[in-house]
């Protein structure tokens, strides 16, 4: 009976131990997960990003709350904004969208003036909606020393004042400050090598610059290649600017460094680095605050088309998310800021001053970019599910003429819009010319610039069938995109599923494995008598 109950004693002892074995190997599994997950994390969260800044001169922009959503919709994660209005900040609350808030000029002289001006600043537009609402960066001013040159002295001054608020909250490690500069601040930018910053601006420059990389800040630049290449016809290739592919001889080489450049917008990226870098400054990363191309110019920019607008924007985006670097720092990609997400109607001229949106105020698309792979990034432009209707506000006569057009020369199957078909009613020049204008949009395979007819047409993602009524988009929808671009997301979702899979398995198989090893054990203890261990 004493050995009986020894035995049972050094089982109980056994068991204990394996238990306790058994839940270390579970406990030790389980923090190696969490840091895989959270390296992930941050993996993601440097990964280089397109975001949107976002004007206001609309006349009919969204309001705060249907803004949110329809960013949501399009799946943008980033967003610029040219001040800190309160109705879009409160709206961004909890919604995972970062934001970058914005200094207006006019208020640079009284926070670089005052230190109480400049916390009551953070604390009213950024402690207030801070950590609800992701804000990730100040935006002090714009263009500065370029646009209001005058106000040049006061630019550091205001940047130190809001820092010391930002420390004063415990917020300096989250919230980045910086200012966007023009790229006219860059002399001699090409070849990059040779670029140095405008030496009448070192006063601000270099203390901007050493500010940036103490506080880990990037450098703002507004970079636009369209201005580059209007400046420089003949001189600066189309296809460069906008990152079209080249043979080898359409290159653009630095002969300094031997680098060759396929695109005009990182011979700009580059141009700042190496402006950095005679300043002795190499610790600090270049954000595109803004860049983009007009999609309708007047006579005198004949380059700002939709086609062109396409082109730029569709291949910037994808030359982003490809994480192609630049030649001088192949292993850095800026992220960039497009200009801009509606068109801003109520800009002065130039024509293109109002017209480098990728969406309309109302949130109908001006032109559909072409970006495969993307996952659901701009989500309404990827589900092909699109339609071009006659603009509100046109004058029947001009509609009319576009209307005679589409069914002839155009060639439009108008059949639908004859007295006692299905399309006939109701009975004006507006719904027919709608009709038609998508019956040729659908012809051409939606193509930039076919719905446009000398500027009376948009596109929409509403259909406008009604009643007995089908327009011709509503026959042809195709899902094509939308399966490439969710083959290319699942692909990735699965190899990241089989991944974890593959690890949870084998952490499991381990578990099990120990669990039987265990239970076997406990058999043959329970059946040899405890005399045989002795």
């Amino acid at each position: 009976m004493a050995n009986s109950k020894f035995s049972f004693l050094v089982i109980a002892i056994i068991f204990v131990f394996s238990a306790a074995l058994l839940r270390f190997s579970q406990a030790k599994s389980l923090p190696l997960a969490l840091a895989q997950i959270k390296q992930q994390k941050q993996d993601q969260d440097s990964e280089p990003f397109v975001g949107f800044n976002i004007g206001t001169d609309v006349s009919n922009i969204l309001s705060a709350t249907d803004l949110v959503s329809f960013l949501r919709v399009q799946k943008i994660t980033h967003v610029r904004l040219y001040d800190a209005d309160p109705d879009i900040l409160k709206a961004l609350a909890k919604t995972k969208i970062r934001v970058i808030i914005s200094v207006p000029n006019n208020q640079l002289i009284a926070i670089g003036s005052s230190n109480t001006t400049a916390a009551s600043w953070i604390g009213r537009n950024v402690v207030a909606y801070y950590p609800e609402t992701l804000i990730t960066a100040i935006a002090v001013g714009d263009e500065v020393l370029t646009t209001v040159p005058s106000s040049a002295p006061l630019l550091m001054p205001a940047i130190e004042s809001l820092y010391s608020a930002l420390v004063a909250s415990n917020l300096h490690t989250q919230i980045k400050i910086s200012t966007p500069h023009a790229a006219s601040i860059i002399l001699d930018p090409f070849p990059p090598s040779q670029s140095f910053f405008n030496q009448s601006w070192s006063s601000v420059i270099l203390p901007l610059l050493q500010f940036l990389s103490k506080t880990g800040s990037p450098l703002m630049m507004n970079l636009y290649p369209y201005y580059v290449f209007m400046q420089n016809k003949g001189v600066v290739p189309l296809d460069n600017s906008l990152f079209k592919p080249l043979t080898p001889s359409k290159e653009m080489v630095d002969p300094n460094t031997l680098l060759h450049y396929t695109n005009v917008l990182d011979a700009m990226i580059d141009a700042a680095y190496f402006s950095m870098k005679n300043l002795n400054i190499t610790d600090v990363m270049v954000l595109v605050t803004e860049t983009g191309w007009p999609s309708k110019g007047d006579s005198k920019e004949p380059y700002a088309t939709i086609d062109n607008a396409d082109a730029y924007n569709s291949n910037l985006i994808k030359h982003v998310l490809d994480r192609s670097g630049t030649p001088f720092h192949p292993e850095v990609t800026s992220s960039v800021y497009m200009y801009e997400l509606f068109n801003e109607d109520l800009r002065s001229p130039p024509v293109s001053e109002a017209n480098w949106g990728l969406f309309y105020g109302n949130s109908t698309p001006v032109y559909l970019l072409h970006v495969y792979g993307s996952g659901t990034f701009l989500a309404n432009d990827t589900t092909n599910q699109t339609y071009c209707i006659a603009m509100d506000g046109v004058d029947s006569r001009t509609l009319q003429a576009a209307l005679d057009w589409a069914c002839g020369p155009g060639r439009s199957n108008c059949s639908e819009i004859q007295p006692g078909e299905g399309c006939y009613q109701p009975n004006n020049v507006k719904n027919h010319a709608s009709y038609a204008f998508d019956s040729y949009y659908q012809k051409e395979g939606k193509a930039p610039g076919s719905c446009d007819f000398k500027g009376v047409a948009m596109i929409t993602t509403t259909d406008p069938s009604h009643g007995s009524c089908t327009f011709p988009g509503s026959k042809k929808i195709s899902n094509k995109t939308r399966t490439v671009t969710n083959t290319t997301v699942t692909s990735s979702a699965a190899h990241s599923l089989r991944v974890i899979s593959f690890k949870s398995s084998r952490i499991i198989a381990i578990n099990k494995g120990l669990s039987t090893f265990l239970a076997v054990i406990f058999s043959i203890l329970l059946h040899i008598p405890f005399a045989t261990w002795c």
